[in-house]
């Protein structure tokens, strides 16, 4: 078993790790658009100091947190076997699919996703954690 906190990433916020691997399948821990220094992609502050969230933005960089996390242990999405999303809200399903699917098509890995009362943050829109297949070589 091999687990891994990656540095230069947004710290987890509690006693885990972002990414563990368990003989041949890799598992990675809830992920969102955080940035180590604890803003958030797609989260912009207006002159009104009202926050502007851009789902698109906040999946893309949550697709791109995954592979990254991926990476570390050898492997990347297209090792991906079941990705499980949590959405805010669900009105911005159309938006995180339309990302999602420049990441997959239809013969991508298994996913569900769920509506969530409220994520860490008040400007996280969406979380992902996956599962990925890696054989031991």
């Amino acid at each position: 078993m091999e687990s891994k906190v990656l540095k230069g990433k947004a710290q987890p916020l509690g006693n885990y790790p972002h990414v563990k691997r368990v003989g041949d399948f890799i598992y990675v821990s809830g992920t969102s658009s955080r940035l180590s220094d604890n803003t958030h992609v797609g989260a912009i502050q207006n002159e009104n100091k009202e926050w502007e969230l851009d789902i698109r933005a906040q999946t893309k960089a949550v697709m791109e947190n995954v592979n990254t996390l991926l990476q570390s242990l050898g492997a990347d999405l297209s090792n991906v076997i079941d990705v499980t999303t949590y959405l805010v809200n669900m009105k911005d399903f159309k938006g995180y699919n339309e990302v999602y699917g420049t990441f997959f098509d239809h013969t991508g890995p298994t996913r569900t996703t769920v509506a969530v009362y409220q994520l860490p943050h008040p400007n996280l829109l969406i979380e992902i954690k996956a599962i990925a297949y890696l054989p031991i070589s």
